[in-house]
């Protein structure tokens, strides 16, 4: 029934409308030519014609809310559904009556009867008959709306000018979208004639674009214009270009404000783990297009809306970079889906690597390389090479998750290297193709590989045929790299029946006749040791690897040669151990020089030959040779499935399962000695799967001492080798309150104290502790730390909860765990040695004290009484302590640890203590009890305050350093081994001499079989790889840090590191070691020079022998370590920061700055990380305050930036902000004091004081380009380079600096302006990753921004404010602080209310009255230009539609219509109950016109008017045109 009423709307007001324009036959023919001055008669003959219109408009709703309300039904939800309709109803109403006023109105020539009815439509919205908002989109949507009707169209956008400030911010965004595409009408060569109606479009723009009207928020238009017109071209009009780009060019002050300085030059350190990095939401790209992902469509600068292939590159440049590859473009690898971007960059590096390849060749001269893909032996001039090795890594997996299309690849290689016409390098980029060729030719078609012969023709032109290579070389892999892969695509073509040409290219003609020699030579000439090398058998494999009837008897023969056989056999360390004979491993340059369809054959048939091992429970052990070279394949990260994933997914549980524990033991010790780099999800898997095996009872095993010591070990160095991006990452994956704990021991108290100490060091490091203690992360620390109580009960003494994060030492002291009383100790253990004196029966001897650890774990101190009072230990004792267990016997080692605390503080000193020194000694080193390092550890973590404390500290020092053993282990160790077993082929002999020199024994089986009391022959398990130093290194790492902690003792620590530091010589970790401690205990280090530099000494300098000069400190630091003991004063100067800094930046570059290092066996895994670390480490060991020392560091920048070189400003940049987020917090926190500074400086502490705006101040780019000075422009890009590196944790504080350092020094507006800019650009990291963060940053900006308008008189940067604020409205916080800031913008003066009056809803009565703003006053509920909804894009209105919020029904007044600038609130009254008084001024404006009319000569010709004509239509579009916003009332 609704339509109907419609239509009779319509057609009524068209009735009254036909009877109004009824005129004079005479009249109308001179209407041109009369001057009509308007009457009474006039006047009152609209009232009337708007009173009949507002009757159909009322009647008609009534008709249509009869028929709704007749078809309802009852209830509350019938009632909102019936009054839904009637509203809907009303506005389609009120929209036909419109529309049909607007269709009579643009079809007339008569610009009186124009005015007229213009004025009957002014008159209806000004009585709130209809929204304003209908009648601007009618006028606008009407398809007479055309040049060429002058008269509409001036009187349409005159209208619209003019009722305008009624409309919502909807609909005025609608109308300014539509008023776009009607300027698009307007001709582009204009007549003079035509300019007026250019100005009338150009006022209603003007007017909506006028930042003080506040029609609509700037943020919108702006958001609008650059999402129809991004690349500033194709505006609607020429005459609009000026008004639009002024308007977007003043929205590049915001975001300037949101726009990090640089950011397209800054550069990420790439780590091991990368997807852990504590910043990788600052880098992320999207993944079609690798731009950043900024928010909002704002006029960012050209460099922030590019591509960044660079950023990419440089990531895909580093080793072990694939896991931030992905976090970067956001990809996922399950997807599985093609990036065409990561695509193109890794054609891109190749061929740029494919120069750095050439240029290596060139330096070398020919001179045989270590290797062909890892450069170890070559001193290239770019260490940082992407090698070979690299490339092929990354071409395997990317196309093994088919990210990339490998046939699209290589032709997007061929369409490069043909239109570069160099074929440089070529060998190295055959190597590369070949790795994935020759492991996937199999499985893929035929026609995938069809565009390597394309790309060989390019680069391979030569008519003559190559040389055939040295064989001694192993550059000889390289170089028949392409005959490999043609033997390999003649094959696949022959399996498949597929024809190709008989003859190979000329070019290749020796290459293949050597390789037939060799394919069918009987003699495999093999590597021996000390013998020229020989690669014949790797190029013959690499051909051949895809042709079994070729490949296998050289790689069995390779195989054979590390696996040993039955008949020969060498001796092991250990007790009736032997081997397979085999103990020369395949060298690291023969298995750089196999493809990886070769090392994968190899290390299946080193799985194979173990879990033959493991099934046959054979009681021989492997062959050293082939645990050796095990460990070298396991470390290509191109055969990661089948390496180090089968090992710990597959090998290492079927070894456990068929129970044969020297194949267990030896895989144990391989992983944890050999393998430097394994992604941290495998070794958090294989400390779980530890704990699972140490559940299992071991008393079945004739070896379990020994193995429990070995897994416990092991466990020890992945707990404390997980780095700090590690930790938290990996717990959080494995560890849930509601599962089984697999990372936390069940018995194992020691192994889980470090595990809480790791956590700390984490926390610490990576600012996880500046975070709110009571957020998500921390109630998972609670809840972990919960689980680890509830398994092993322990406290910490107070001197280490000191150093604890808050959230670790608060639940500490909260949850006290029960102390063993030292008195009661003392009895029950004389009580119980009485028992054992007294006792006399072997069955209850053993059975007493073998079960005592479930109640009083005694037994350990009885036999340190048993040692000392007759120096023997009885041989019982040893029947005892089998009994007892490896496991249990820990509990009894800690009891022991608390009695010799005991004994020593109760001994009368000299002789007393050199005695309990010589027991232990003899329980130690001559009975075998308890093992050194097991002893150290437990003694080292047990609780002990005060003076015990100290006695404890005593006992250790004590233990390892009076008596000899283990010194001169040490020293042996030292002297006569080299960590670097990759390079060694003779690890097996070195290492049987030291255990011939000094044996190992576990108790008590190895005591028990010198006794002979044990029946069947025992066999301990056979040691491959550790030693008693090696397993006591990480307890020394615990020791050192439990020292630090207590100051009293740090001389002691100097004596410890004096003596046994130069163990850090096998080290794995050094650098990172000593950066965790400088960082962990800064405040314990800080007035200790002279210990900081003994750690320096004893863990880098004792590294000197196997690294060159230069490989980690600096020259002047050396002769800083090269000053006497006690000469520690040394203030370096500035050069020395600059050169430190230009060390990484040089190396971030790729260029040659430390020593040719093989990253692959490095702690680190490239040069960047390496850089980094080393220069944090010699910083934090300097004799300086850290305030000086990061003060330094940016004076670096702020009084030298005149010494950078051109074009490396953000480069030096990026590296000081790298370096201060990885120092601790009193070297980081200098950047919020140089903040302050910067905000107190005269130029912006005082109005008016600068010579420059703050915009220019702060505009690096500008103000390098006019060498001015730069000051402030880099301290803010220092604190951007700081806060896009930093974790979490340290731009978390930037809420805390707003609030405490910032707002209350806070007077002017250049002072907000530069809080803008500091802070801005991180709300998105905000965004993404603490939310609540956003909403405190902003609430502080709303407090700033009040704080500055109450202080200044005059605001000049208002608008770029406004705009950041509104920006962060949209884009984060949306409605969500609405009522936080209401009554701070409430308070603002005017000027400030009315810009930001949309995010709070404020209408402008309450902005003009003051007074309408009192507590308890209300805001109507419907107001014209109310706040916008959070989203902008997805506030949109349909053309044409009155369907909005604001329910103009004829019954209820039009929204928005009560709003004026004045302040005048109009009352809700009836449409029909209107007061005449209310049409005088529409009178008014047809008398003005009529006065204004002129007469014009001569009579418009057809299709045109008359100047007369145009005359009195400009006149009216100038009364029209009035720039004041409409009012109730106009006069």
């Amino acid at each position: 029934m609704e339509e109907p009423v419609v239509k009779i709307a319509e057609a009524k007001t068209h009735e009254i409308l036909a009877d109004l324009l009824k005129v004079d036959v005479l009249q109308e023919a001179l209407v041109n030519l009369l001057e009509v001055n308007p009457t009474e008669k006039d006047s009152t003959r609209l009232m009337t014609v708007c009173a009949d219109i507002q009757r159909v408009f009322s009647e008609s709703s009534e008709t249509s809310g009869t028929n709704a309300g007749s078809d309802a039904q009852k209830g509350t939800e019938a009632a909102k559904t019936q009054g839904n309709t009637t509203n809907e109803a009303t506005a389609r109403i009120q929209e036909a009556g419109v529309r049909a006023i607007v269709s009579v109105l643009s079809c007339q020539n008569n610009c009186y009867r124009a005015h007229f009815l213009a004025s009957i439509l002014l008159n209806l919205v000004n009585t709130n008959a209809v929204s304003p908002k209908v009648v601007c989109i009618c006028l606008l949507a009407d398809e007479n709306l055309k040049t060429d009707h002058d008269i509409f169209w001036l009187m349409a956008f005159g209208l619209i000018k003019k009722i305008i400030s009624g409309v919502d911010y909807k609909g005025v965004r609608e109308i300014m979208k539509m008023c776009l595409d009607r300027a698009r009408q307007l001709p582009t060569n204009l007549r003079r004639s035509q300019l007026h109606l250019v100005e009338a479009l150009l006022g209603v723009m003007g007017l909506i674009f006028d930042r003080n009207a506040s029609l609509l928020p700037g943020y919108f238009i702006v958001n609008e214009l650059l999402k129809l017109y991004p690349d500033y071209k194709n505006w609607p009009h020429w005459s609009m270009s000026s008004l639009l780009t002024d308007f977007i060019d003043k929205f590049r002050r915001a975001a300037q404000m949101l726009s990090i300085v640089g950011r397209p030059k800054l550069r990420p350190i790439v780590e091991h783990s990368g997807q852990n990095s504590p910043s990788i939401n600052s880098w992320k790209l999207d993944s079609l297009t690798l731009k950043f992902q900024l928010k909002g469509a704002l006029p960012y600068s050209p460099e922030l809306l590019e591509a960044q292939p660079g950023l990419l590159r440089y990531i895909l440049r580093q080793p072990y970079s694939r896991e931030m590859v992905y976090a970067v473009i956001d990809i996922q690898k399950k997807q599985k889906q093609r990036c065409n971007a990561l695509e193109e960059q890794l054609v891109e590096l190749m061929v740029s690597a494919l120069d750095d390849f050439s240029r290596s060749d060139a330096l070398t001269g020919g001179a045989p390389s270590a290797s062909p893909s890892s450069g170890t032996a070559v001193a290239t001039p770019d260490h940082h090479l992407c090698t070979c090795t690299h490339l092929s890594s990354l071409l395997i997996h990317f196309v093994l998750f088919q990210l990339i299309s490998f046939p699209c690849l290589v032709m997007g290689l061929h369409a490069k290297l043909e239109s570069k016409g160099s074929n440089r390098g070529r060998d190295h980029l055959m190597w590369v193709l070949l790795q994935f060729l020759s492991g996937s030719i199999q499985k893929n078609p035929f026609s995938d590989f069809l565009p390597i012969l394309r790309l060989i023709e390019v680069l391979y032109p030569e008519n003559e045929p190559l040389p055939n290579p040295d064989y001694t070389d192993s550059r000889c892999a390289l170089q028949m790299s392409a005959m490999c892969i043609l033997m390999h695509i003649l094959k696949k073509a022959q399996t498949d029946n597929i024809k190709t040409p008989r003859m190979l290219p000329p070019v290749f003609k020796n290459h293949n006749e050597f390789l037939q020699s060799l394919a069918h030579n009987p003699q495999l000439p093999l590597m021996t040791a000390g013998a020229t090398p020989d690669y014949r058998i790797a190029l013959l494999v690499n051909a051949y690897s895809t042709n079994q009837e070729y490949f296998q008897r050289p790689i069995l023969t390779l195989s054979e040669s590390i696996q040993g056989n039955q008949k020969s056999t060498v001796p092991m360390p250990g007790i009736n151990c032997v081997a397979l004979g085999s103990t020369t491993p395949l060298s690291m340059t023969l298995l750089d020089s196999l493809t990886v369809h070769v090392k994968m054959s190899l290390i299946h048939n080193i799985g194979q030959h173990i879990n033959k091992q493991a099934q046959h429970k054979s009681g021989v052990a492997l062959a050293p040779a082939l645990i050796e070279t095990y460990a070298r394949l396991l470390v290509y990260t191109e055969i990661e499935s089948i390496g180090i994933k089968t090992f710990i997914n597959n090998i290492l549980p079927l070894v456990f399962k068929s129970h044969v524990w020297s194949l267990l033991h030896a895989l144990l010790e391989m992983f944890i000695y050999r393998i430097h780099h394994s992604p941290p999800q495998y070794r958090v898997q294989l400390l779980s799967t530890l704990h699972h095996l140490a559940a299992v009872p071991l008393n079945t095993m004739t070896q379990m001492t020994q193995l429990h010591l070995c897994m416990e070990s092991v466990a020890l160095r992945l707990i404390t080798g997980l780095g700090n991006s590690e930790v938290m990452p990996s717990l959080t994956r494995f560890f849930s309150p509601d599962t089984k704990p697999n990372l936390i021991s069940t018995d194992s108290e020691e192994l889980n104290r470090v595990l809480v100490l790791t956590m700390a060091r984490a926390m610490h490091v990576t600012g996880k502790e500046c975070c709110d203690t009571t957020g998500e992360s921390a109630r998972w620390c609670v809840d972990f730390l919960k689980v680890v109580m509830t398994h092993t009960p322990h406290t910490w003494a107070n001197h280490t909860i000191q150093c604890f994060p808050p959230v670790i030492a608060d639940f500490y002291h909260q949850c006290a765990a029960p102390r063993e009383n030292m008195q009661t100790l003392k009895k029950a253990v004389e009580e119980e040695y009485r028992k054992w004196m007294s006792m006399s029966n072997e069955t209850d001897i053993i059975a007493h004290f073998s079960l005592q650890h479930n109640t009083s774990p005694l037994f350990l101190c009885l036999l340190f009484k048993m040692v000392l009072d007759n120096d023997r230990v009885p041989p019982i004792a040893y029947k005892v302590l089998e009994r007892v267990g490896p496991r249990q016997l820990a509990a009894h080692v800690r009891t022991l640890c608390d009695f010799l605390v005991l004994e020593f503080s109760n001994s009368a000193g000299g002789q007393h203590v050199t005695k309990y020194v010589e027991t232990m000694n003899a329980i130690i080193w001559v009975y075998n009890i308890v093992p050194i390092d097991r002893l150290m550890l437990c003694l080292a973590l047990r609780t002990q305050e005060g003076s015990e404390a100290h006695v404890c500290f005593f006992i250790i020092q004590l233990l390892l350093l009076k008596p000899c053993e283990l010194r001169n282990r040490v020293q042996e160790f030292v002297k006569e081994n080299s960590p670097d077993h990759w390079r060694q082929n003779n690890w097996y002999d070195k290492h049987m001499a030291f255990h011939r020199k000094f044996p190992e024994k576990f108790s008590p089986e190895s005591i028990l079989a010198e006794q002979g009391t044990l029946t069947a022959q025992y066999q301990t398990l056979p040691i491959y790889c550790s030693n008693v130093c090696l397993r006591f290194l990480p307890v020394l790492d615990i020791i050192i840090h439990r020292f630090l902690e207590l100051y009293q003792v740090h001389k002691n620590l100097e004596t410890i590191l004096e003596r046994l530091g130069m163990l850090y010589k096998f080290h794995d970790r050094p650098i990172t070691y000593l950066y965790n401690t400088f960082h962990y205990y800064e405040s314990k280090l800080r007035e200790r020079p002279i210990l900081k530099r003994r750690l320096v000494v004893a863990v880098i300098m004792s590294q000197q022998e196997i690294h060159p000069q230069g490989w980690a400190l600096t020259e002047a630091y050396h002769q800083y370590l090269a000053r006497p003991h006690d000469d520690i004063v040394w203030n370096p100067d500035l050069s020395y920061y600059t050169s430190l800094v230009r060390r990484l930046v040089h190396t971030m570059q790729g260029k040659a700055v430390f020593p040719s290092i093989e990253w692959r066996f490095n702690e680190f895994s490239s040069s960047g990380a390496h850089a980094l670390h080393v220069s944090c480490v010699e910083l934090m060991a300097l004799p300086s305050n850290p305030t000086i020392v990061a003060n330094m560091l940016m004076d670096v920048l702020l009084r030298g930036y005149c010494d950078i070189p051109t074009g490396e400003m953000i480069e030096w940049v990026n590296a000081i902000g790298l370096i201060l987020t990885w120092l601790p917090e009193p070297y980081w926190i200098v950047v919020h004091d140089r903040i302050i500074d910067l905000l107190q400086h005269p130029t912006l502490a005082t109005p008016g004081a600068g010579t420059l705006d703050p915009f220019t101040m702060l505009n690096l780019e500008q103000l390098e380009s006019c060498l001015s000075d730069m000051t402030a422009a880099l301290t803010l890009a220092i604190a951007h380079s700081f806060w896009h590196h930093a974790s979490f944790g340290q731009v978390g504080r930037i809420p805390q600096l707003l609030r405490e350092r910032i707002r209350p020094i806070l007077t002017t507006e250049e002072q907000l302006v530069v809080v803008c800019h500091l802070v801005g650009p991180f709300l998105q990291r905000f965004n993404n990753e603490s939310a609540r963060k956003v909403f405190d940053v902003t609430k502080e900006l709303y407090e700033a921004l009040a704080k500055v308008d109450h202080s200044v008189t005059e605001l000049k940067y208002m608008d770029p404010i406004c705009d950041v604020f509104y920006h962060i409205k949209y884009m984060f916080t949306g409605d969500s602080i609405k009522t936080d800031v209401e009554g701070i913008i409430r308070s603002l003066r005017p000027a400030l209310q009315r810009r930001l009056r949309f995010i709070t809803h404020l209408n402008l009565d309450s902005i003009e009255n003051p007074s309408n703003n009192a507590p308890g006053s209300t805001t109507p509920a419907h107001t014209a230009n109310t706040a916008p909804s959070s989203t902008p894009t997805n506030a949109t209105s349909n053309t044409g539609t009155v369907n909005n919020t604001s329910n103009n029904t004829a019954a209820t007044p039009v929204p928005g219509s009560n709003v004026n600038q004045s302040g005048s609130a109009g009352s809700a009254g009836s449409v029909l109950g209107t007061p005449a008084s209310g049409l005088g001024p529409l009178s008014a404006m047809g008398s003005s016109l009529g006065q204004t009319s002129s007469v014009g000569s001569g009579v418009s010709g057809s299709g045109g008017m008359s100047m007369g004509s145009i005359a009195a239509a400009s006149s009216l579009a100038s009364l029209l045109q009035d720039t004041s916003p409409m009012n109730s009332s106009i006069s």
